[in-house]
């Protein structure tokens, strides 16, 4: 009787071990494959960072530029898994350059050899940018004059692993996009003409308006758009106004951020192109403050805008006129952050001609 019993015991502890074993090699192979996926650590990222986005395509595809533009833009054709991560990181202090030079950091530990590290202008400006694989809107949102691009490799266990890093500014948020290829064949290089996004003497206006805005904004879920339309200048001949979404008015300042605005440069190709044509600048506001002070303000970032109309991009004064409305017209909720930060804002209205 107890040789029957021992030998029960001793079959129950073998289905015991079995079971661990089976249950450690499971949890060995999440693991291996969580490594697989994500080869590259980024550390470096602030702890405030928030993670908006991430997948994994495999098999995936991802065409890679590992060069400057130069009327092509060199890229690599890959094949292979494929990883995308996106984060928003609520720092409006925080430069472009303090995320790339942590993320250069995590690149060098992890072996990886940089093969393309340039910012804004360098790398080529509009038309590097429209030849870039980008997230699309919440997730991710490029200024087009400040974001930085970070391309790297190294070889491990035989195949070839990339990084693509993309950072850029938003108005109150910092944007971080990782892409990771694990390839399972050879890179492909490739050079590709990339149609000119940059303003020219020759180009349409209404095309760089309208790829300049549908590029700046970063639309917060659930708000509405601040103008549904495909065709920003058609808007203003048509609906009669048209806001300006990538100006840059923090809550309490009356003063543009020292940088390009796209819209500017294509608002006034408009009129310069149109000199009968005549319009009404319009500041609006959040609702913080009292509505005195706020029409004030508003008035002055509509003075603002038009001093620079005129005084850097050449416009005709008699062109252009300044007016405020405080928070008597908002286009979202005052009660959130994203509904205030969209009411901040200016909009172009066409009076008609002179």
């Amino acid at each position: 009787m107890k040789s029957i019993t021992r030998r029960r015991d001793d079959s129950t502890r073998r289905r015991h071990r079995d079971m661990i074993k089976r249950g450690i090699a499971a949890c060995m192979l999440v693991l291996a494959a969580a490594s697989v996926a994500r080869a590259f650590d980024p550390t470096s990222l602030p702890e405030a960072s928030k993670s908006t986005y991430e997948d994994i395509l495999a098999p995936g595809s991802l065409t890679l530029p590992v060069g400057v533009y130069a009327g092509s833009l060199p890229q690599l054709d890959l094949e292979g898994q494929l990883t995308r991560r996106a984060w928003q990181i609520p720092a409006p202090n925080l430069s472009t350059l303090e995320l790339v030079r942590g993320l250069r950091k995590d690149l060098a530990r992890g072996a990886y050899t940089v093969l393309l590290d340039c910012d804004t202008d360098d790398c080529g400006s509009f038309d590097f940018r429209f030849g870039l694989p980008v997230l699309p809107a919440p997730e991710m949102n490029v200024d087009l004059f400040d974001f930085r691009v970070l391309v790297a490799q190294r070889v491990a266990a035989g195949r070839d692993e990339f990084v693509y890093a993309l950072v850029s500014r938003g108005r109150t948020n910092r944007f971080v996009q990782i892409f990771e290829m694990i390839t399972d064949r050879p890179p492909q290089a490739v050079r590709r003409p990339v149609p000119s996004a940059t303003p020219a003497a020759d180009q349409d206006p209404v095309e760089v308006l309208q790829r300049a805005v549908e590029d700046t904004r970063a639309t917060a879920p659930g708000l509405p758009e601040p103008t549904p339309s495909a065709d920003p200048i058609a808007t203003l001949q048509t609906s009669g106004y048209f806001v300006l979404t990538d100006l840059d008015f923090p809550s309490g300042a009356e003063t543009l951020t020292d940088r390009r605005y796209a819209s500017l440069a294509a608002l006034a190709a408009f009129l310069k192109e149109n000199a009968g044509r005549i319009i009404a600048l319009v500041g609006h506001t959040d609702a913080v403050g009292s509505l005195e002070a706020n029409t004030a303000l508003s008035r002055r970032r509509a003075e603002a805008v038009r001093r620079r109309l005129i005084d850097i991009h050449g416009v005709d004064p008699a062109q252009v006129t300044a007016h405020g409305a405080g928070y008597l017209a908002p286009l979202a909720s005052n009660l959130s952050a994203p509904g205030r930060e969209m009411n901040r804002r200016v909009e172009a209205v066409l009076l008609g001609a002179e």
